[in-house]
């Protein structure tokens, strides 16, 4: 009788503190239907209501700026993009995970550093993004690992009609493995510390990078003039090109086409300091600095990174899960496995507001530095740079 009333009262006191609380996200598709099931498994094993709210992914940072304080916002989000974070943690309506985080040994450590600003985790990554080689096996049947290697295939597959690399040369973002490698850098990383100060996009590295890629036009004659993703793309589906560098993005478009693909991160290219190292996008669960029931709804974000639930997200959508353990499970997935060396290797995409600043300018001398053989790369860089600071200014 003793312990029927042990049970019983242990029971009530669950009930009451059951809590409810609020998750936009902006899932579709079977991404929602996977994140109800974790609502309810987590009610199951907890008490606690879930209420999911879909917003437009583009209204999310906004509306939560404006709402959160009036009490109006959620108290967690699933999910939003590391380039949002920092706009998010200066306007003060998301808060800092690490007291609620006891573990982070099975995720990521790009993704974590991703998440990080000024020191503190403002979210728990759940997925992340690199660009990475894509090459038909058909015509490659191993990823060169040497820049020689790479070039000598590159140029096999090059002539009728045929290409053997293609990229969107004019994309900033796809092209900042290459500038890594060679020493450029966005904004100077000082112990997880981003220092907007010291922008690296017109420094030494910088310049030989803007070399580099205007050797794969004109010098190496791979990449010709007015190829985007798109047309970089439909070559590789249609088997007439070799290798693409691209995201999964692009993943669900080569399967059906029926190719026979491998993915491998891009060789060191000629005369670099680094490793190639790209850029990594990730999203992840952020804590609302207004909710009520902060310990709850990260207890919820904890429990949708785990690896199981990760393993069942990747089932339900495809994305690149961040979780070592997931990984490790899902190692016979060609996409998730390639995608995940690249971003293992990856630098994340700066995640401060000022990174506004950069894209515009960027995007322009990039663009600019392939237009013609031999360009002044020293004087493109520099103008963009100074455009980047005074816009920061």
């Amino acid at each position: 009788m003793k312990k029927a009333l042990t049970i019983l009262s242990l029971a009530l006191l669950g009930n009451a503190s059951a809590a409810t609380i609020t998750v936009w996200t902006h899932f579709g598709s079977g991404e929602l239907t996977w994140l109800k099931d974790q609502a309810a498994d987590f009610k199951k094993k907890t008490g606690h209501t879930v209420n999911l709210v879909s917003v437009p992914f583009d209204n999310i940072p906004d509306k939560m700026i404006q709402s959160a304080p009036k009490g109006q916002g959620p108290d967690l989000v699933v999910t939003l993009p590391q380039d949002r974070l920092g706009q998010l943690a200066a306007a003060g309506v998301i808060e800092p995970m690490d007291k609620y985080v006891t573990s982070r040994s099975d995720l990521d450590r790009t993704a974590l550093s991703a998440m990080t600003y000024k020191g503190k985790l403002f979210g728990l990554p759940m997925f992340a993004e690199s660009v990475a080689l894509v090459y038909n096996k058909k015509l490659v049947p191993t990823a060169p690992t040497t820049w020689n290697a790479f070039l000598s295939t590159a140029q096999k597959n090059t002539g009728n009609g045929r290409f053997g690399f293609l990229m969107d040369l004019g994309n900033a973002y796809q092209n900042y493995g290459f500038i890594s490698a060679y020493g450029g850098y966005v904004f100077k990383n000082s112990g997880g510390t981003l220092n907007t100060k010291d922008v690296g996009l017109a420094n030494a590295g910088a310049d030989k990078a803007a070399g580099f890629m205007n050797d794969l036009r004109y010098k190496y004659n791979l990449v010709p003039e007015g190829v985007d993703g798109g047309a970089a793309k439909s070559a590789f589906v249609d088997g007439r090109l070799a290798m693409l560098l691209t995201g999964p993005w692009d993943m669900s478009d080569i399967k059906k086409a029926g190719i026979n693909y491998g993915i491998a991160t891009f060789p060191t290219p000629p005369g670099a300091s680094g490793k190639w190292s790209p850029f990594v996008g990730v999203q992840g669960a952020m804590l609302s600095a207004y909710s009520k029931n902060k310990a709850v709804a990260a207890q919820f974000a904890r429990s949708i990174v785990t690896g199981d639930a990760q393993v069942a997200f990747n089932k339900a959508g495809g994305r690149i899960p961040v979780s070592l353990s997931a990984r490790t499970k899902l190692k016979s997935d060609p996409v998730v496995a390639g995608f995940s060396k690249t971003i293992s290797a990856g630098t994340p995409m700066p995640n401060v507001v000022e990174m506004g600043a950069v894209w515009g300018p960027w995007t322009n001398a990039v663009a600019q530095s392939v237009q013609r053989p031999n360009q002044n790369y020293t004087q493109i860089l520099d103008k963009a740079v100074q455009e980047i600071n005074s816009a920061i200014k």
